[in-house]
């Protein structure tokens, strides 16, 4: 028995990995490869087939489902020469020599047959695995350009010729896309928590940790009608943020329902492939924004810290934090990072007339607290508004939105309509035009 085990960890190539270890499917991992050691159970195959399927429909994978898990593990592993070669390409040094040793290993892994498994098992299980079609479009993938990356680096590591060619197919993957989950996602969100003192085992600092956000509303900047000089005004300053130039952090305020959010999602659309990257933050969460910023300074991407509806009452103080990260900080903000925020409020910090008072009971310096509050959007070097659309602005909005949904009807009708609906749903806004567009493409369907 104890031959019988040696033979197979001999046979476990994966066991001499350096750099390449601890994947996020690491169990797959191992057991795809006894099984291709001659070793494991019909259940056991069964069991993996099964979970090559599950990521297959999750990622749309499709081809050889093992090159593409074994692409994904290489795609989506932080290490030392990973995270190197995103920042400027071949890592040089014995961080290459060391990789070679691992990419090796992985050729070796792409050279294993997995139509193999079908002989003495499940009649053909495995072969249309070895050639598998992704489902229709409008699946459960998350992410075409993902797929897509992943399903043409297993297709290029299939065909390489040895293990240097193996190398620089990783190589320029990495370069040109990057690596981990900031490479393979577009969005995330801040998950936070206490951390215990490791040697009293109480609560202590706040920790945080970034998570991607998988499923994401795909908005165009087209989609949204009219703002023109406002979107064009968002777009130069992101545009010379992604070319590297000097850019200014951005606060999108004004009334209700007039797109700022939607104008702030639609740039993570159209420069993902240019490495932006979004990071949604809520105001209970600005105590850990430095920590977030430790993590992403170094990385070859762009992020823009994403605060909604950003506003504050004056007994809250996280704003203070805010300020001191945007500006006035020891610490310089690394210069891949903006905050865009929107806001209903010009001012961010709601303001009383206790506030404008010179003398107070409890405040004998009142100004000094009103330029206090007035500072933190100061430090937003753009502001853009948007205002409630005029009502012919509005019916222009309704018009373009009927004619995307192919809705036929009169105008004088659609407007008619229109209008008794925005009287009771919230007044004149792009919102409340989409809203009712929506309302008849339901009334149409269910005719």
């Amino acid at each position: 028995m104890g031959h019988t085990m040696m033979e197979t960890m001999k046979k476990m190539k994966a066991k001499g990995l350096i750099l390449y270890r601890g994947f996020q499917h690491q169990a797959l991992f191992d057991e795809m490869e006894l099984l291709l050691a001659g070793e494991g159970t019909r259940e056991e195959a069964c069991s993996c087939a099964g979970q090559l399927i599950e990521l297959a429909v999750a990622y749309g994978f499709e081809g050889n489902l093992y090159h593409c898990f074994l692409a994904f593990c290489l795609a989506g592993h932080e290490n030392a020469y990973s995270t190197s070669c995103e920042i400027k390409g071949a890592a040089g040094g014995s961080l290459d020599g060391l990789a070679l040793h691992d990419l090796a290993i992985f050729m070796e892994l792409f050279g294993r047959d997995i139509r193999m498994l079908d002989e003495g098992g499940e009649p053909g299980i495995w072969r249309l695995l070895a050639d598998y079609r992704a489902a229709k479009e409008g699946s459960r993938v998350f992410n075409k350009q993902i797929r897509d990356r992943i399903v043409e680096l297993a297709a290029s590591l299939e065909l390489a010729g040895d293990a240097a060619a193996f190398q620089a197919h990783v190589v320029q993957f990495y370069k040109e896309f990057g690596v981990g989950k900031f490479g393979l996602n577009k969005a995330f969100r801040i998950l936070d928590m206490e951390a215990e003192d490791r040697l009293t085992g109480e609560a202590g600092s706040r920790i945080c940790r970034i998570e991607p956000i998988t499923s994401i509303e795909h908005i165009d900047l087209e989609d949204l009608v009219g703002y023109e000089i406002q979107k064009k005004k968002l777009l130069d300053n992101t545009e010379a943020f992604i070319e590297g130039r000097e850019a200014n952090n951005c606060l999108l305020y004004g009334d209700a329902g007039t797109g700022k959010s939607s104008s702030i999602k639609a740039l993570l659309n159209r420069y993902y492939d240019r490495g932006l990257r979004m990071i949604e933050v809520y105001k209970h969460q600005f105590k850990v924004l430095s920590d977030v910023l430790e993590q992403v300074k170094d990385r070859n991407y762009k992020f823009i810290i994403y605060m909604d509806d950003l506003s504050f009452e004056g007994s809250e103080l996280e704003y203070k934090y805010l300020k001191a990260i945007i500006e006035g900080g020891l610490g310089k903000k690394p210069s891949n990072v903006l905050i865009y925020a929107t806001s209903n409020r010009r001012h961010l910090v709601r303001e009383s007339f206790q506030d404008k008072k010179q003398l107070s009971d409890d405040d004998i310096h009142a100004n000094d607290t009103v330029q206090e509050k007035l500072s933190l959007v100061a430090r937003f070097g753009i502001t853009i508004y948007y205002g409630a659309p005029e009502p012919e602005e509005f019916k222009q909005i309704v018009r373009t939105l009927a004619e995307r949904g192919k809705i036929s009807m009169a105008e004088d009708e659609l407007l008619l309509k229109a209008n008794q609906w925005e009287l009771s749903h919230g007044g004149l806004s792009g919102r409340t035009a989409s809203q009712f567009i929506t309302y008849l493409l339901g009334k149409k369907e269910e005719g």
